[in-house]
């Protein structure tokens, strides 16, 4: 579709990006719920600088990551067993 350079700010910071133009929405509403993630946690803890806040941001969408990732291979493990009993069935009933 195109490319598209858009500006996102997040701690206070302008970051020019060239995204395909399809993804716009989708950077901004990221840069936004970083914002939104940065203020919550000012609310709840100490912190020196705006980098801490990030830190912790940066921690929380990692950790959310990998369990998400370990989620979705245990559902990959699982599904697999059950193509592999399928085609084994499937596998008998042809050849009997």
């Amino acid at each position: 579709m195109g490319e598209l350079t858009i500006s996102v700010t997040i701690a206070d910071r302008p970051y020019k990006l060239v995204i395909e133009r399809e993804h716009e929405t989708l950077f901004k509403q990221a840069a936004g719920l970083i914002e939104r993630r940065m203020k919550d946690y000012s609310g709840s803890y100490a912190y020196k600088d705006k980098q801490d806040l990030l830190a912790m941001v940066a921690l929380e969408y990692a950790t959310n990551f990998l369990q998400d990732e370990h989620v979705l291979s245990e559902h990959g493990k699982d599904n697999e067993e059950k193509l592999a009993k399928i085609d084994e069935l499937l596998t008998e009933y042809l050849a009997g």
